[in-house]
C-alpha cells in the first residue's frame, strides 16, 4: 500500500511551530482529519518518534486555512492543538504565535493580493469567530521573512508582523469577565479569570507559597502544586461559560509575581498541565488586561502606570518579555477594551508533503 501525501508548509510562528494545511487537502470528516493529523505529527507518543511533532505542545501545532466564510475577512484560519501523548486534537482555544504565520502563507498561497511595502491580511480565527490583522512586509511583492525585529523565545531577528486584535473580548467566553466578577475565590485562593482572546485564570504566586522566579521545569515538578492549580482550573471552567474543561487546553492558568526585569508583571503560565517556556500570544494579553483592571489580583502586584488608556505593557516570562500595545476604558466599573496589539515574527522553514499510513487516511 502506498502512504498518501498531503501537500504543507511547516512554519514557525512566533515562540511556536507547527504544519498549515489548506482545507482542501485535509479530509472533510473532522474525525477523520484529527486522525491523519495525530499521524503527521506522531501522537500519542511522548516523542512523536514516528511524525514531524516536536514532542511539546508549543511544537504540536496545526494551522488549517480556507476561503474567508465571513466577509470582512481575507482567510478563515482554524487552529488545532495536537495532544502530544494522547489521541486528542483540540480546537478549544486560539493560538496567537502559530497565527503569526497565517498571513505569510496567506499571501504566497494566493489568499491575498500583495502590496508593494506591506499587505494587510485581515484573519478570521475560526476558532473563537473574531478578526486580527497581521501586517506583513512584502517589498517588491514578495513576503520578505528576514528583518531586524526580536522576539524573546526565539533566537536571531526575522521580519517584524504586527498583529492588530479587532474583537477578541470574551471570544471564547461570552465576556471579558466570564465569571461577571473582578475577583472570584476558589479552594481559598483569590483569582481573576479574563478572555480577552484567550481565556486564562490570573493567580498570585504567593498564594502557592512560591516567589513566582521558579523556573518551568522546578514547577512541573511540583506535584502538590500542579494537583491544586488543576483542582482551582477544574472548578472555576464551567463558571467560565468553558463547560467541562477536564480534556479542554483552556483556561490557562497563570501565576503572577512582581516584575523582576522592569516589566509590568512576571508570569508562569500553565497551558493547562505543561508550563510554558515564554506565555501564549493571547494569553499575554489577558494577563495584561487583568493588569489594568482596579481590583483585580493583579492590583497590587502588578507596576502599570494608570488603569487606562493606551499603554504598553511588558509582560516578563521565564525567556523574556511579550510586549502588549492596550488601549482600555474604565467606566462605571464597566471595562472596554479599545484596542489590543502586538509584535510577533514568523519563519517559513519546508514546504513539501506531508505522508500519511494509508490506512488512517483510509479511515482504517
Amino acid at each position: 500500500m502506498m502512504m498518501t501525501a498531503i501537500p504543507s508548509t511547516l512554519m514557525r510562528g512566533g515562540t511556536s511551530k507547527g504544519l498549515y494545511f489548506n482545507a482542501k487537502d485535509l479530509p472533510a470528516n473532522e474525525a477523520l482529519r484529527d486522525k491523519v493529523l495525530l499521524a503527521a505529527m506522531g501522537s500519542p507518543d511522548i516523542r512523536q518518534i514516528d511524525g514531524v511533532g516536536g514532542a511539546h505542545p508549543l511544537t504540536s501545532k496545526v494551522a488549517i486555512m480556507s476561503p474567508p466564510s465571513r466577509d470582512d475577512a481575507d482567510i478563515d484560519y482554524l487552529f488545532l492543538q495536537v495532544v502530544v501523548d494522547k489521541a486528542e486534537v483540540s480546537t478549544s482555544q486560539n493560538c496567537g504565535n502559530i497565527l503569526a504565520a497565517v498571513g505569510p502563507w496567506a499571501i504566497e498561497n494566493g489568499f491575498v493580493e500583495t502590496q508593494d511595502g506591506v499587505t494587510s491580511v485581515r484573519i478570521h480565527m475560526v476558532n473563537t469567530a473574531s478578526i486580527a490583522v497581521a501586517h506583513v512586509q512584502t517589498p517588491r511583492g514578495q513576503v520578505e521573512y528576514e528583518g531586524e525585529a526580536r522576539i524573546d523565545g526565539v533566537p536571531g531577528t526575522a521580519a517584524a508582523i504586527p498583529i492588530d486584535f479587532l474583537d477578541v473580548a470574551g471570544s471564547s467566553c461570552g465576556a471579558l469577565l466570564p465569571t461577571g466578577n473582578i475577583i472570584d475565590e476558589v479552594d481559598g485562593v483569590e483569582l481573576t479569570c479574563v478572555d480577552n482572546g484567550m481565556p486564562v485564570v490570573v493567580l498570585r504566586a504567593s498564594d502557592f507559597g512560591l516567589s513566582g522566579a521558579e523556573s518551568p521545569a522546578d514547577l512541573e515538578s511540583n506535584d502538590d502544586l500542579k494537583k491544586r492549580i488543576e483542582s482551582i482550573r477544574l472548578q472555576i471552567g464551567p463558571k467560565m461559560n468553558l463547560g467541562d474543561v477536564e480534556k479542554k487546553t483552556v483556561p490557562k492558568m497563570t501565576l503572577i509575581s512582581a516584575p523582576q526585569s522592569g516589566g509590568v508583571v512576571n508570569t508562569r503560565s500553565f497551558i493547562p498541565h505543561r508550563v510554558h517556556e515564554a506565555i501564549g500570544v493571547l494569553g499575554a494579553v489577558s494577563v495584561a488586561t487583568a493588569c489594568m483592571l482596579p481590583g483585580s489580583v493583579a492590583d497590587g502586584v502588578a507596576h502599570v502606570s494608570a488603569s487606562e488608556g493606551e499603554q504598553r505593557l511588558e509582560i516578563e516570562h521565564p525567556t523574556g518579555f511579550f510586549t502588549v500595545d492596550m488601549d482600555v476604558e474604565v467606566k462605571n466599573g464597566d471595562v472596554n477594551v479599545k484596542r489590543s496589539a502586538l509584535l510577533r515574527t514568523a519563519r517559513k522553514l519546508m514546504r513539501g508533503e506531508v505522508y500519511i499510513p494509508s490506512k488512517v487516511w483510509d479511515g482504517q
